[in-house]
């Protein structure tokens, strides 16, 4: 069986608050373990594995212009 890690230590793993934790887990972005309803809730490896591939974004190249405005086009 996997280990099961608490809410504190979930969001020690990923660099988040408890209150971001929380609200990904109301939203259903992130897997998590109740026992009991209104219980202790608990998140396996996998689940934080999965979270953190979802919200990873590649980065987009970013645009060089030389000029701050747009440049004109000739009519």
């Amino acid at each position: 069986m996997n280990k099961l890690i608490s809410r504190k230590e979930a969001a020690k793993i990923l660099g988040i608050s408890l209150a971001t934790l929380d609200a990904a887990r109301n939203n259903g972005l992130i897997s998590y373990v109740q026992y009991v309803e209104n219980g202790c809730v608990y998140f396996t490896e996998a689940g934080l594995q999965e979270y953190i591939a979802k919200s990873t974004h590649r980065a987009k190249p970013l645009e060089k212009r030389t000029a701050y405005r747009t440049p004109k086009t000739r009519q």
